[in-house]
C-alpha cells in the first residue's frame, strides 16, 4: 500500500481544494482592494496571496515532474495549512461593518430567559467538566485532520470530493463572517458588562470591536483549558461567531467520517464532537443560537456542496468526452 504513494501516476489538473482556494483568494482580493485605504495589514495580506499562488504553482510543477501520489497529498496538506491565514482575515474585513451581537444576545435571552454562555459554566463548574468541554473544543482541529487523512490514505478515490466539501464549507462560513460581524459572548459581554447582559440589556456596540479586542478570560483548570486559552491568545479575533464554525465544520466532518463506512472511527470521535458542541457555549465563544445555527447550516452546506461537486464533475466529464 505504501508503494502506491510513490508510483508514478500522473493525474492532470488542480485538485478541487486548490481551485476553491484560488477562487476564495480572488474573492477576498476584491474585498482587500475595496477596503484598501482602511486596512492596516494590507502588505501582509498581499504577501499571503502571492505566497499561496506561488506554492500552488510550484507544487503543480513539481508534481508534473514527479507525478507521485504522495506529492498530491502534500498539495492538499498545504492548502489546509493556509486556512490558518484566511481565518484572521475575516476580522480584518468584517470589523468595518457594525457588529450584530446585541441581536444574537437578545435572541438567546428571548429563547431561554437568561444567557446560556454565562450560566452554563456556573451551573457545571467542576474541574472535570471544564476540562472535558475544553478537550472537545481543542480536539476540533485533530478530528478534522484525522478525517481528511482517512480519505487521503484509505479511500483515495473519494478524497477529492471530500476535500471539496470540507474546504468549500470553510469558505462558505468565512464569507458569511465577512458580511455578518458577530464577535461572540466572550467579547460582547466583556464590552457591555456581564451584569448588563444578565438583566437583559443589550446595547448596540456598532464598530467597537474594530478598535477593541479584549475578551473575557477562561479559568485555567488543567491541560486542555490551558491549551484553549493559548490557542485563543494566538489566533482568536472578535469575529466568526454566527453561525458557529466549530459546530458547523465538526458536523460536516462527522458526516464525512460517517460516509467512510468506518463505524468504529465514527463512534470513537462522536463523544469528542458532543463535548465540542457544548464547549462552544461553555467557554463563551458562542451564543447558544450560534451553535444551533452551526449544526443546521452544516447539513445545508454539506448537501449543497455534495450536489455541486457531482454536477461540476459531470460537466467536466462531458467536456472531456466532447473533445475526444
Amino acid at each position: 500500500m505504501i508503494d502506491d504513494y510513490f508510483k508514478r501516476n500522473h493525474e492532470p489538473g488542480l485538485w478541487s481544494i486548490e481551485i476553491l482556494t484560488i477562487l476564495y483568494m480572488l474573492y477576498t482580493t476584491v474585498l482587500l482592494i475595496f477596503y484598501w485605504d482602511d486596512m492596516n495589514n494590507r502588505s501582509e495580506m498581499v504577501i499571503t496571496r502571492l505566497t499561496v499562488a506561488a506554492v500552488i504553482m510550484a507544487m503543480k510543477m513539481i508534481y508534473d515532474r514527479f507525478p507521485m501520489r504522495v506529492l498530491r497529498l502534500l498539495r492538499v496538506a498545504l492548502m489546509m495549512l493556509f486556512l490558518i491565514s484566511w481565518y484572521p482575515e475575516t476580522y480584518d474585513f468584517c470589523c468595518h461593518l457594525p457588529y450584530k451581537d446585541h441581536i444574537f444576545a437578545m435572541i438567546d435571552h428571548k429563547m431561554f430567559g437568561y444567557q446560556p454562555a454565562l450560566e452554563f459554566s456556573k451551573a457545571v463548574s467542576s474541574d472535570f467538566w471544564c476540562e472535558a468541554f475544553c478537550m472537545g473544543y481543542y480536539l476540533y482541529y485533530y478530528m478534522m485532520a484525522y478525517t481528511i487523512m482517512y480519505y487521503l490514505v484509505k479511500i483515495y478515490d473519494k478524497a477529492d470530493k471530500a476535500g471539496f466539501i470540507f474546504m468549500g464549507s470553510f469558505f462558505v462560513y468565512y464569507i458569511i463572517y465577512e458580511w455578518l460581524p458577530v464577535a461572540g459572548p466572550q467579547y460582547y459581554f466583556k464590552a457591555v458588562g456581564e451584569q448588563c447582559a444578565q438583566t437583559g440589556v443589550f446595547p448596540d456596540v456598532a464598530d467597537y470591536f474594530r478598535y477593541n479586542t479584549e475578551c473575557l478570560s477562561l479559568d485555567i483548570r488543567g491541560l486542555f483549558s490551558n491549551l484553549v486559552v493559548g490557542a485563543q491568545e494566538i489566533g482568536e479575533r472578535p469575529t466568526a461567531a454566527f453561525p458557529s464554525s466549530h459546530v458547523g465544520m465538526s458536523t460536516v466532518t462527522m458526516i464525512l467520517l460517517y460516509r467512510t463506512g468506518d463505524r468504529l472511527s465514527f463512534y470513537c470521535v462522536l463523544p469528542v464532537y458532543l463535548l465540542l458542541c457544548c464547549g462552544t457555549v461553555y467557554i463563551k465563544a458562542h451564543y447558544c443560537i450560534d451553535s444551533i445555527a452551526g449544526f443546521f447550516s452544516a447539513i445545508i452546506v454539506y448537501v449543497l456542496l455534495y450536489v455541486l461537486y457531482d454536477r461540476l464533475m459531470r460537466t467536466r466529464y462531458a467536456a472531456l468526452v466532447g473533445k475526444r
